[in-house]
């Protein structure tokens, strides 16, 4: 009788384990399914262009629709044995190469950015007027080809230069590719020998720039290239203090990078190129200067490290000096733009420009109806240059930079071109903090690009994420061997005040169809040919 009670015992415990083990695979395969449903992100987007018959200009038509679904090879099988369209060919690349390395998936969508339309508009050839510079032809008289040839100076090369791009050293084919539209085209094919300058080449002097707050050196290559020298001052994890105002903060090397990167993934391409390098402030600045007021600051810490400090208004001297570990020194290193004997540039006053007082309020501050004041004012009442100004908005606002003060323009050009984006080094100072009054000219003239509004909402998207691809564009720079440039936070930070922007610019239009207003999209995607 024992026994019998036993054995039933163990069936009925037997059962209960079989009945539990089939409920958590049930359990299991139930989550796995939601868990892949709710990770899917959406088919992207796509942008296609047609000529409009009458006036031969390109139309943007099925703006941020889905795409048309196109095989791909029989092979590739979907669910059901369906072959997979290239889009779900691509997600499911990407989400093979986001469990392998999240990088790889990251320079996916950058490329996958450049790829899209919205960065690959078709536009006319470039006038000549249009060109900032240009070689001089070959005159008749001249039995050969002109050339110029380098002066001999000590450290530099003896080059050759003709009329042929050939023969022009990076930088210089970069000068000549700025037009009244932009600093360089998309895609360059220079770019990429730029960049290897800036970090690479050799460089024969350095003195110190006159002028502004804080110090700032001009370096000089073989080539006779030079390039915009700031140094490290602050790591990249330290946050700006909050008792600090905006114009107490001190210029970052890596917010002077980061600006470059940002502006080439907002289509802009008004930011010079900007690479990070690692110097020996010995080799390559102190024993090669002819600044003998600059050579006259450098000392040694108490722990060995070498030190300078310059001369300038405010942040020169032995508290604020930059030192290496104990010689080498991380700086941003930005190329110069051409002579201002060669291209005069003319200097603006910001109409938003801050009081950089610590008790007075600016006059946009106070008054709501500002911008249509500026509306009614020269150069803001016509061509572009307003819808120009929302741009740099944006742009600072996205990297949190308050100190723009003044803006600058190719005088060739007049009023109808583009705003230089420079001197960036105070951005990307909080990563905790958002600062809303950047936004104010957006908000207040409700005023936009449709080119500039359409990739925001682009890089909103989860297969186009702003974090996402300037994490990507930022791993191709040397110091991001050293560290990330950008921490995860302040990327993070790149997706919040897209967010803002584009929910600023959806209250904008709600407040056009509910009041009238004046319209809030300027359409320049079918011009984009007559560019």
């Amino acid at each position: 009788m024992m026994w019998r009670m036993r054995r039933r015992s163990r069936t009925i415990c037997l059962s209960l384990a079989l009945v539990s083990i089939f409920f958590h695979l049930l359990l299991a395969f139930v989550s796995l399914s939601l868990y892949r449903q709710a990770c899917d992100p959406p088919i992207p987007t796509s942008m296609t262009f047609s000529k409009h018959p009458a006036n031969k200009s390109f139309t943007a038509i099925a703006v941020l629709t889905e795409s048309p679904p196109k095989r791909d090879s029989p092979g590739v099988k979907g669910r059901g044995g369906a072959p997979l369209d290239k889009f779900q060919s691509r997600r499911i690349g990407l989400m093979k190469a986001s469990l392998i390395d999240p990088l790889a998936t990251s320079l996916a969508k950058l490329q996958a950015l450049f790829d899209h339309p919205l960065y690959k508009a078709p536009m006319s050839a470039i006038q000549q007027d249009d060109m900032l510079l240009r070689v001089l032809p070959k005159m008749k008289s001249e039995r050969s080809s002109q050339m110029w040839v380098s002066a001999s100076q000590e450290g530099y090369e003896n080059v050759r230069w003709n009329t042929s791009g050939d023969s022009h050293p990076p930088w210089l084919r970069f000068h000549l590719t700025i037009s009244r539209w932009q600093l360089y085209p998309h895609p360059d094919p220079n770019m990429e020998s730029v960049i290897q300058q800036l970090a690479t080449h050799r460089i024969v002097s350095a003195v110190q720039k006159s002028g502004g707050t804080q110090l700032k050196l001009v370096m000089s290559f073989p080539n006779y290239g030079q390039a915009m020298f700031k140094p490290m001052k602050q790591d990249r994890n330290d946050e700006t203090n909050y008792n600090l105002y905006y114009f107490s903060d001190f210029e970052r090397h890596n917010a002077e990078i980061a600006a470059f990167h940002l502006d080439r993934i907002l289509g802009y391409r008004r930011v010079p190129p900007v690479v990070g390098r690692t110097v020996d402030v010995v080799k390559e600045i102190k024993d090669i200067t002819t600044d003998h007021k600059l050579a006259r600051t450098f000392f040694n810490s108490p722990v060995g490290n070498v030190c300078f400090y310059g001369r300038c208004s405010y942040y020169c001297s032995t508290e604020h000096a930059v030192c290496g570990r104990p010689t080498a020194l991380e700086a941003s290193l930005a190329l110069m733009l051409p002579d201002l004997s060669l291209a005069t540039r003319r200097s603006w006053r910001s109409p938003w420009r801050r009081s950089y007082s610590r008790s007075k309020l600016a006059k946009w501050e106070t008054e709501p109806d500002y911008c249509t004041t500026i509306k009614k004012t020269a150069p803001y009442d016509k061509g572009t240059r307003l819808v120009d100004f929302i741009d740099m908005v944006i742009l600072d606002f996205l990297m949190s930079n308050m100190d723009r003060h003044h803006y600058e323009t190719f005088e060739k050009f007049g009023n109808d071109t583009f705003l230089l984006h420079l001197d960036n080094g105070r951005a990307f100072g909080r990563h905790s903090k958002d600062e809303p009054s950047i936004l104010v000219p957006l908000e207040q003239c409700c005023r936009i690009r449709r080119s500039t509004w359409l990739r925001l909402r682009l890089l909103s998207l989860p297969q186009y994420r702003l974090s996402d691809v300037m994490r990507a564009s930022l791993s191709h720079d040397p110091l991001h061997a050293v560290a990330p440039l950008l921490t995860e936070p302040h990327l993070s930070a790149l997706d919040r005040r897209l967010k803002t922007t584009l929910d600023a610019v959806s209250r904008c239009l709600q407040k056009q169809s509910e009041d009238g207003v004046d319209e809030v999209i300027y359409d320049d995607v079918g011009q984009l040919e007559d560019v």
